[in-house]
């Protein structure tokens, strides 16, 4: 009985799977909104203000630092909670993907929420008038609390396994 308890358990990590796949259609819609983003964007480069291109620029920007994050979350998430990630051509794997652990993988996370997070705050100052005083405090100190969040996660994850791994 324990056996099949330990079998069962061990086999449960291949319900994460499904989670993955979402993450790479969620990527494929990111592409998607991507390219829109471009197309709508390119006809009117020659005649915007350059307040209006910049804003533009950082929104790829920004859609570009999600969807890094969540190749990140693809392949750091299976391969430490499903199964060992094989190719027969390591070459082009990127650096990390053989080396990031689940410490890693959360630091990288709160990295770039921090920058996806500045990005945003940018692109609302560019525009402040959108947005009222009371809106831009609240932005600026969910910002500050992620700023915060990432060194005291690192310093936590240190502490508790007393070296430092990155």
């Amino acid at each position: 009985m324990e056996l099949i308890v330990k079998r069962l358990l061990f086999s449960s990590r291949w319900l994460l799977v499904p989670f993955y796949l979402a993450l790479f259609a969620a990527l494929v819609a990111m592409l998607i909104t991507t390219i829109k983003e471009l197309f709508d964007f390119l006809p009117l480069v020659f005649t915007a203000s350059p307040s209006y291109v910049v804003l533009r620029v950082l929104t790829l920007v920004d859609l570009a630092f999600i969807a890094a994050l969540v190749v990140i979350v693809i392949f750091s998430g299976y391969k430490n909670f499903v199964s060992a990630v094989t190719s027969g051509e390591k070459n082009d794997w990127p650096e990390w993907m053989g080396q990031i652990d689940f410490t890693g993988l959360k630091l990288k996370l709160m990295s770039s929420i921090v920058a996806i997070s500045s990005i945003q705050l940018l692109k609302n100052f560019m525009d402040v008038s959108q947005f009222t005083n009371r809106e831009l405090i609240w932005m600026v100190i969910l910002h500050l609390v992620f700023i915060i969040t990432g060194p005291l996660l690192a310093l936590t994850e240190k502490i508790s396994y007393g070296k430092d791994e990155h």
